[in-house]
């Protein structure tokens, strides 16, 4: 990494105002004033993404892993998953909320109907008892002039929660991709893992089978027998762990694309090969689409909203209210307005003393918003860590599977030397060298399975920490 690199670091202020800070002139203002606005010294580029031209990739990152089947789980379980199933729910929900807000602003107007029928007697007239009939409506009404902002601030808070929402929603979407990718790559391995361990168990017994025909013709050992035995039985003991552990992998992935779980998915035998490089130079902008950082954001800006609000509720407040009623026998007076309006007042109120609630909502819905202000700053924080922990982890693996293949290749040239000086009795070649060849080799065999998936589970982590692919910037 140059010292150019290291070098191009500017400061980011990390306001992502989606909304304007709005200066009013309030002169109330318990706890300080609310704010939307923290730093971090971020670099222009990854550290870890090299020095190279950024290079264009296509979008949709789960196409890069050259896997035809891919796409499909993962289209499966955003149809079917019952997690991504509630957060839509959630997210309707949420939505209402934002309605519901909005109507605060708007005149309130109640309207009740009453209706009665009265038996009166007839006073021993003998003309029998009479009845009167009488019908009522009252409506009542009323509206808060928004003066100083107070219940347009509520409505931003509650636009802000929905956009937080929104985040949840999208980030629920991405961890599902994530994860399916991710069981389905463990799956393919332990496939992978359950082949080696039979081809394994193959060349263990033909081995047993050698030492056995030797050993009856006397030239080779009772304890010879024994360890060959010994190896087939423990390849056994882990071709059964490593089935069982497939079985449960199968599993794991049908439930997270919502189907029953019971083992039947088929993987392939083979692990996909990443088609392309992580682009280097990647853009630290990137981060900013992350929806765990996005829902952080928007949380910031409804606590400052909810501040000013609380604030504002100690200024005095404007309401508009009306009330009017009447009853007749006749339901046509009903509606006549003279009669039915008998109120329309303005009212000016301002509390005076009420132990100081308000003023205490005031100071805690600040003391919120600072809070908010540094639960943003630690979420993005981890995801700088993340992204770079991923990029840096990316070469390191490469490294290390080119040395394991490097290892595998010795590892099998030895075993099969070693069977076949075995086999024609070469001087010097025991036993116990053929075991430990056959042993060294199947490890080799199993390491090389392991870093290829590690490999995979990085990349997939990488377009989880970057919140996509490596090109998309928006949110």
């Amino acid at each position: 990494m140059t010292a150019n690199l290291r070098r191009s670091f500017r400061r980011v202020h990390l306001r992502l105002a989606l909304f304007p800070l709005l200066g009013l002139g309030v002169s109330c203002q318990p706890g300080g004033s609310p704010s939307t606005q923290t730093t971090i010294d971020v670099p222009a580029a990854w550290q870890e993404s090299g020095t190279k031209s950024s290079r264009k990739i296509s979008t949709g990152w789960i196409k890069d892993f050259n896997d035809p089947q891919l796409p499909r789980l993962v289209s499966e379980a955003m149809t079917h998953n019952p997690s991504l199933l509630a957060a839509a729910q959630r997210l309707e929900a949420s939505r209402a909320s934002v309605t519901r807000s909005q109507s605060r602003r708007m005149p309130s107007v109640d309207l009740g109907a009453s209706g009665s029928r009265t038996r009166i007697e007839d006073g021993g007239s003998g003309n029998g008892p009479n009845y009167t009939n009488s019908q009522g409506i009252n409506i009542g009404a009323s509206w808060e002039i928004d003066l100083w902002g107070r219940l347009r601030h509520l409505h931003t808070a509650a636009q802000a929660d929905y956009d937080s929402t929104v985040a949840d929603f999208r980030g629920t979407r991405l961890s599902l991709a994530s994860n399916t990718a991710s069981l389905w790559y463990h799956l393919i391995t332990n496939e992978n893992q359950t082949k080696l361990s039979e081809e394994t168990l193959s060349r263990y017994r033909k081995v047993e089978k050698i030492i056995e025909r030797n050993y009856k013709a006397g030239t080779s050992r009772a304890l010879d027998l024994q360890l060959s035995r010994n190896n087939v039985y423990n390849e056994e003991r882990t071709l059964r762990a490593r089935r069982r552990a497939r079985d449960d992998a199968r599993r794991n992935l049908e439930i997270i694309i919502g189907r029953y779980p019971k083992a039947a998915i088929q993987a392939p035998s083979a692990l996909p090969t990443i088609r392309k490089n992580v682009p280097a130079g990647l853009p630290s902008d990137l981060i900013t689409r992350r929806p765990d950082l996005v829902r952080a954001q928007q949380r910031l800006f409804a606590s400052f909203h909810r501040a000013k609000a609380a604030q504002k509720n100690l200024l005095p407040a404007i309401r508009l209210t009306g009330s009017g009623g009447t009853r007749s026998p006749d339901i046509s007076d009903l509606i006549d307005i003279d009669r039915l309006v008998s109120s329309i007042s303005a009212s000016l109120t301002q509390s005076l003393f009420d132990g100081g609630t308000l003023r205490e909502d005031a100071k805690a819905a600040v003391a919120n918003n600072r809070a908010a202000i540094y639960d943003f700053s630690n979420v993005a924080l981890q995801a700088f860590r993340e992204v770079e922990s991923a990029l840096a982890a990316e070469d390191w693996l490469a490294e290390q599977e080119l040395y394991q293949r490097k290892s595998l290749t010795q590892a099998a040239l030895a075993e099969k030397q070693a069977g076949r000086d075995y086999a024609e009795g070469v001087d010097g070649t025991d036993i116990l060298s053929l075991l430990e060849s056959q042993r060294r080799a199947s490890n080799a065999r199993n390491s090389l399975i392991l870093l290829q998936n590690q490999r995979i589970q990085n990349r997939i982590n990488i377009h989880l920490a970057l919140g996509g692919d490596f090109t998309s910037i928006t949110k």
